[in-house]
């Protein structure tokens, strides 16, 4: 039987990355994409994320993972961080699957297929010296010790122009081809428990053993574009400046060949996501990253379809 997937329009098409595009993102860890959503999209999401927050869902999680990002208005107007909205929200779902999206993905990450693997709601308030709206410098694969690909990458979606004043993703240049040194078991805690003196002293120290200087590159993302970065590229943000908030969709992506594996931590326990309590499981019992109700796929190429 053939699965019927979206086809991209031909004005779809010229927004995909082209092979200088591709060498740039295997050569830095990041790209800034062509106009990828439509005002009409982007002002829809700005919506739905209003809607979410006043507390519309479609559906709620079974369960409560261990360490699920979940900001609700008991927690003051610090920055917001809500994970699984693509599951909880069909208004914000709907439009982060759309194919065009998991087709840049695809020719950045060289693969065949783009599923998601998580999305963040982020909601960082203009207030000066709010210490939660510093994000310090770290890369996403700490936290997906449990996932076997290095392939996976982040979307990052503002819901509008985005510069340094609003404390855009600032990413550090090439550091994604780095060869990492004294990482120990703290680096699978998210940033937000971690110290971000310890993180900064990490980054410098990561940086001299590779020779490398440390090019810390602000990411200026007009409304509708959308920035990716690969799995292992430092990246953060600082203070948000200016006098309106700054909201984005942080979306983790995963190939098609993404899988759960075993990562021993030095405690004897495995490293874990937050996925492996919702997720069905393979049937030799472990956590299935494919399972379309939470990790839908977003792109599969045509090429590799029918059967």
């Amino acid at each position: 039987m053939t699965t019927t997937e979206p086809a991209l329009t031909a004005e779809e098409e010229a927004l995909l990355p082209s092979a200088a595009d591709v060498r740039h993102y295997a050569e830095h860890g990041w790209y800034l994409s062509e106009k990828l959503f439509t005002d009409d999209e982007i002002d829809a999401l700005t919506a739905a994320a209003d809607r979410y927050y006043a507390g519309e869902r479609d559906r709620t999680l079974p369960v409560r993972p261990p360490k699920l990002a979940y900001w609700d208005p008991s927690k003051g107007p610090v920055q917001r961080h809500n994970d699984y909205v693509h599951h909880e929200h069909d208004g914000l779902g709907l439009i982060l699957r759309k194919p065009l999206l998991g087709a840049v993905a695809a020719r950045l990450a060289q693969a065949d297929e783009i599923r998601i693997f998580q999305s963040t709601l982020i909601y960082k308030p203009p207030i000066s010296g709010e210490p939660s709206n510093i994000v310090p410098w770290h890369f996403d694969k700490h936290y997906w010790a449990s996932s076997s690909s290095e392939r996976m990458l982040t979307a990052f979606i503002p819901f509008h122009d985005c510069g340094e004043e609003m404390g855009t993703i600032t990413m550090v240049d090439g550091s994604h081809r780095w060869q990492e040194i004294g990482a120990d078991d703290t680096v699978v805690r998210h940033f937000a428990e971690r110290d971000r003196d310890q993180l900064e002293e990490m980054l410098a120290e990561n940086a001299a053993y590779n020779g490398a200087v440390i090019r810390k590159v602000p990411v200026v993302i007009p409304k509708g574009h959308v920035s990716f970065h690969h799995c292992r590229t430092y990246h953060g943000s600082g203070p948000n400046l200016s006098d309106r908030p700054r909201q984005a969709i942080s979306l983790h992506l995963q190939d098609g060949g993404n899988a759960w594996r075993e990562y021993p931590l030095s405690d004897g326990t495995l490293a874990a996501y937050n996925h492996d309590v919702l997720v069905r499981r393979t049937p030799d019992g472990r956590p299935d990253y494919a399972d379309p109700e939470f990790c839908p796929v977003i792109w599969r190429d045509r090429a590799q379809q029918g059967g």
